[in-house]
């Protein structure tokens, strides 16, 4: 596996990005660009990465694909087609959206958002996107997500039997799957069972933690990873056995000392499983 996160300092240049990348003692590190650079900009920021050896882990696609607006939708499909083919160009692990929601906020629960009818538009939707950019060295992902699909292993299964293209493949965010208390306290398991339905298709995962609430009724949150309830040692046994470069990038903490915190917490339990992340 290679430990990833957001990068702090001088990135205005290929060469800058690469450096605060390794400085942070990252191998692995979110695209620094957007769709609208050109090709001889991606070819330069790539082949830092290759030099430095850093693996681009993810492009995202942060949009709403599903929207009731059409024009939001519209938009948001055409947001994913273009990061997927900077993905490509930039030889990303992956592109990486949520499969969206009925409701109106972009990535909020709504009553359908895990119907037959929503689960058959998000197999329309990544055909679509898939098919009109063709992509060849990269691959289309759906953030895992507690109320849209996929919303468990299984139904992420279900998704990728259903869309039946190559080119899709899996993203894991295990945090984003528990959300009860049995989930909370069995989460060891859960992370086995994606490991055992999804492993081959896993492109690249995100680190967090979660912690359960004494108060009523559920109150689940994000953590920092160590100050959870996350089973990290299954989590990164379980990675420790894919191919080596699958990423786990860390995000959503508020400063530079969190990440080094996060990063810690991370490679102390990675050395206790006889892993290297």
């Amino acid at each position: 596996m290679r430990l990833g996160g957001p990068v702090f300092g001088d990135c205005t240049s290929p060469d800058g990005w690469a450096s605060a990348v390794r400085r942070h003692g990252y191998r692995a590190a979110y695209c620094p660009l957007d769709a609208s650079a050109d090709d001889a900009t991606v070819s330069a920021w790539a082949a830092a990465a290759r030099e430095a050896d850093i693996v681009i882990a993810e492009v995202g696609a942060w949009s709403n694909p599903l929207s009731p607006d059409e024009a939001t939708r519209r938009a948001a499909r055409d947001v994913c087609c273009r990061q997927l083919d900077l993905a490509d160009r930039v030889g990303a692990r992956c592109c990486v959206n949520i499969a969206g929601s009925l409701g109106e906020q972009w990535d909020g629960p709504h009553p359908a958002n895990l119907t037959a009818d929503t689960f058959d538009r998000i197999v329309e939707c990544v055909r679509a996107v898939i098919d009109a950019v063709r992509p060849t060295r990269t691959y289309y992902t759906l953030e895992t997500m507690p109320w849209m699909y996929p919303d468990s292993p299984r139904s992420y299964l279900r998704l990728l039997e259903a869309i039946d293209r190559p080119r899709f493949a899996v993203h894991l965010d295990p945090v984003n799957l528990i959300c009860s208390p049995r989930l909370y306290y069995a989460n060891g398991d859960l992370i086995r069972e994606c490991f055992a339905l999804l492993g081959p298709h896993i492109r690249s995962c995100h680190a967090k933690d979660v912690v359960l609430a004494s108060r009523l009724t559920t109150h689940l949150d994000e953590a920092r990873p160590g100050l959870g309830g996350l089973d990290y040692a299954a989590f990164l046994t379980e990675l420790a056995r894919l191919d080596p470069d699958t990423p786990l990038m860390l995000e959503h903490l508020s400063a530079e000392e969190e990440y080094a915190a996060a990063a810690e917490h991370i490679r102390g339990v990675a050395r206790s499983v006889g892993a290297t992340p």
